[in-house]
């Protein structure tokens, strides 16, 4: 039988579906109202990715995501199902099926993607929390563009069972909250103890000379709240290097992950995505083993770096939301410096908490702090313990 697949319900809040989960009423999270980005599968609902080819592919999921289930076993309750840039390939927030969430920070500026209803919803006051992934910058970039705080975790910290899947080997599960404390809160539901911070800070100068010299202006005074901290460049191979490595890895494992819905299905794609598609088809296995090579090095290189506590500081983002009315040539610029910065993180499967701290042109931007892998709870503990944002 051929379904309609539902398209969002208030797409200017970024909800394709109101919904009313209860949790465990003496667990917790217990409370907590969380939203849960379109990606993660809802026992009896249909998860879209985006796309409502894939929802009507794959019908009503028949059991929750592992994450959903945690959340609900910790006493959350699930509100919604949020809006997903289509199959979350994309940083600008911009959905043509579900339409583009309004950022409620900055409402003539786009909210970020992927997860940007989930990010819109926290940041309106809709939702305690908001469930998001990140394979590239999808919960830290639309935390920094909406104001709110976002956590990438350690690659591989919560499962990704029953979460459809962009880049295997980058996608993470992560969230978003408007305080230190409920990301701590949400935290210690989802995640392991970890390991103590030293309380080293390290300073990354290629990302800061990365970032448009306003934000550099509005964020390097909330930096210096943390003390003296030297600047180093973890990537002597250049940023430019690190980001050809992962896209060519990034690229494989995409086309891979949805090659086949793609060409079998021939779905109705946004151009935008229907471009970026088509590049990962050329993508070859060579390039992304060489890729991999890089990576390796990489993230040994990272893991000496932060073996005894330190923490790395840099803009979460270059610039602030782009406009909303932006043409796609100048969000292609955009998004390249931005996941350039991103990869430094996400490359070594290392933990990103972005805070919010500062305004640039009345637009919020923030603050990221990078610890070693599976340092995630001691990183939320910093966090809730610092008055920057």
């Amino acid at each position: 039988m051929n379904r309609t697949p539902l398209l969002a319900e208030d797409p200017d809040l970024g909800i394709v579906k109101r919904l009313d989960l209860p949790g465990n009423p003496s667990a917790p999270l217990a409370g907590l109202d969380v939203v849960v980005k379109d990606l993660f599968d809802i026992a009896g609902e249909e998860t879209s990715f985006g796309n409502p080819d894939w929802a009507r592919r794959h019908g009503p999921a028949l059991t929750h995501a592992w994450v959903v289930a945690r959340l609900l076993d910790a006493g959350a309750r699930i509100t919604a199902k949020t809006t997903t840039v289509e199959l979350a390939f994309g940083l600008e927030g911009r959905n043509i099926h579900y339409g583009t969430p309004v950022n409620p920070k900055a409402p003539d500026r786009l909210p970020g993607g992927s997860s940007c209803g989930s990010a819109a919803m926290v940041a309106a006051g809709l939702a305690h929390a908001g469930i998001g992934s990140d394979t590239g910058g999808s919960v830290r970039i639309p935390a920094s563009y909406c104001g709110i705080y976002g956590l990438r975790p350690s690659f591989g910290a919560i499962s990704l069972s029953g979460a459809a899947a962009l880049s295997p080997s980058f996608d993470t599960a992560g969230w978003f909250a408007r305080d230190a404390a409920t990301m701590l809160r949400v935290g210690r539901a989802l995640l392991p103890s970890s390991p103590p911070l030293s309380g080293t800070f390290l300073r990354v100068g290629p990302a800061w000379d990365n970032a448009d010299a306003a934000v550099r202006a509005a964020l390097e005074p909330v930096a210096a709240q943390l003390g003296p901290m030297p600047d180093i460049d973890p990537a002597p191979e250049g940023l430019d290097s690190l980001f050809a490595a992962q896209r060519a890895v990034r690229d494989r494992e995409t086309w891979l992950a949805l090659g086949g819905f793609i060409e079998k299905v021939k779905p109705t794609l946004d151009p935008i995505t229907a471009a970026r598609c088509a590049a990962t088809k050329r993508a070859s296995a060579e390039a992304a083993e060489a890729g991999l090579a890089i990576r390796r090095t990489f993230t040994a290189r990272m893991a000496a770096l932060l073996e005894g506590g330190a923490v790395l500081v840099l803009p979460t983002s270059p610039c602030p939301a782009p406009m909303r009315d932006a043409d796609q040539p100048s969000l292609d610029i955009i998004r390249t410096r931005t996941i350039r910065v991103g990869i430094i993180s996400a490359f070594a499967g290392l933990p990103e908490l972005t805070i919010p701290v500062a305004t640039v042109d009345g637009a919020p931007v923030g603050l990221s702090l990078i610890a070693g892998r599976g340092r995630d709870i001691a990183l939320l503990e910093l966090a809730a313990t610092l008055n920057l944002a």
